[in-house]
């Protein structure tokens, strides 16, 4: 499980993005994370296509949604998903 508390190494803002730029910037995002790192995606819609793209490519992802309606995102390597004290 996920920790709530913890900082995101990296966020992507993408509340004012239009297609596909969230997904590229998200996925530039992931090249750059460090080891065991979580990226925090802020987005105003749910992106479906990207939650199939982190699985196939060994990550796992928690969405929760804020209070203005958009998706909290919290992204990590899934080996890495179970590695919080």
């Amino acid at each position: 499980m996920m920790s709530p508390t913890r900082t995101p190494d990296l966020v992507v803002d993408a509340r004012a993005m239009l297609p596909p730029e969230p997904l590229e910037r998200t996925l530039e995002a992931l090249d750059a994370l460090p080891e065991g790192g979580t990226l925090l995606l802020i987005i105003p819609r749910q992106p479906a296509p990207l939650y199939d793209m982190l699985v196939n490519n060994g990550y796992t992802y928690e969405v929760k949604t804020r209070d203005d309606g958009a998706f909290d995102i919290l992204i990590r390597q899934a080996d890495q998903a179970h590695g919080d004290g």
